[in-house]
């Protein structure tokens, strides 16, 4: 942050100013600010910049309440959005500059500002109304460490609502694959070949989506397949994921925004794309694939005692 002087008239006080002066939020003090550690100078009206951006990012963390999108319940009922809170920068920094040269109050309250959710109630509720693009696929839910990390990117993607000209990511949506994230491991394919990974399972999420997206006429953008076939969606129809590798990419080329839908569940993970009304579509043909659990996942064992598995 640039150097901030105040004005050479307040030097001109005469009462001695106190050693420090205290930040408060929610009625509790959570810092004592002492002048000596932020004048750059002595006598001179000057903020130690580096200092007092560390103060702002301590008061970010402590004071910022990230806003909540309005999203369908698993009734089908709207959940409404939550409002955010982050520092207001700027009017802080007048009520510390003010407090430090000696004008202002001995005790500042943090101020915050509103940051509202991009999917409000309004906006949310006519995108239930027409299903554009629908797909599912089946996997083995004995294996319960593929069944876990599915249900997680699963829940990572549900509500997403993607609005006219923009692109969605999957890595971006569903993040890191992570154990400290919940993930767990399971087969993955690395190079045609099975293996053990961290958030196996969730490369059936992300082709799941990706035929939904296709059915639902959107544009892809990005999208790889796997170096073998996989057992869930029917050959050519995947959309193999990985942190830092391969991602799939759509974008929302409509008028309207899109609302995506996930379940997952009895050993099965739905996908539905839905809009409102007045969208103006062009569906595409997709190939579906059988209901009958295919003999290869009937086979996947659990990790470590396995015949055949994917990822």
């Amino acid at each position: 942050m640039k150097w901030l002087t105040i004005s050479w008239a307040l030097l001109l006080l005469s009462a001695p100013l106190p050693d420090s002066f205290s930040i408060r939020y929610k009625e509790q003090i959570v810092e004592n600010v002492k002048r000596a550690d932020y004048e750059l100078l002595p006598a001179l009206p000057i903020v130690d910049p580096e200092k007092f951006e560390r103060l702002l990012e301590r008061l970010h963390e402590r004071v910022y309440e990230r806003p909540q999108n309005a999203t369908i319940g698993e009734s089908g009922q709207i959940v409404p959005e939550k409002v955010g809170y982050r520092l207001d920068r700027n009017r802080f920094a007048e009520k510390f500059y003010d407090s430090l040269f000696g004008s202002g109050s001995p005790s500042i309250e943090v101020p915050r500002t509103a940051v509202y959710p991009r999917v409000d109630s309004e906006l949310l509720a006519p995108l239930r109304e027409k299903p554009i693009g629908h797909y599912v696929t089946y996997f083995n839910s004995r294996n319960k460490n593929r069944s876990h990390n599915i249900g997680l990117a699963s829940k990572a993607i549900n509500n997403t609502v993607v609005f006219p000209g923009e692109t969605f990511s999957f890595n971006r949506a569903v993040g890191i694959r992570t154990i400290s994230r919940g993930y767990l491991p399971a087969p993955i394919i690395v190079r045609g070949e099975l293996s053990e990974g961290i958030g196996g399972g969730i490369c059936q999420v992300s082709s799941t989506l990706f035929n939904a997206i296709d059915r639902a006429g959107l544009t892809i953008v990005k999208r790889y397949s796997h170096s073998r076939n996989v057992p869930y969606v029917p050959p050519g129809r995947d959309a193999t994921v990985s942190w830092g590798g391969p991602d799939f990419v759509f974008l929302n080329p409509y008028n309207q925004p899109v609302l995506i839908r996930t379940f997952t569940g009895g050993g099965r993970v739905f996908v539905t794309v839905y809009s409102s009304d007045e969208i103006e579509y062009s569906p595409r043909e997709v190939p579906g694939i059988s209901e009958r659990l295919p003999e290869e996942i009937k086979q996947e064992k659990p990790a470590g005692n396995r015949k055949i598995a994917s990822h």
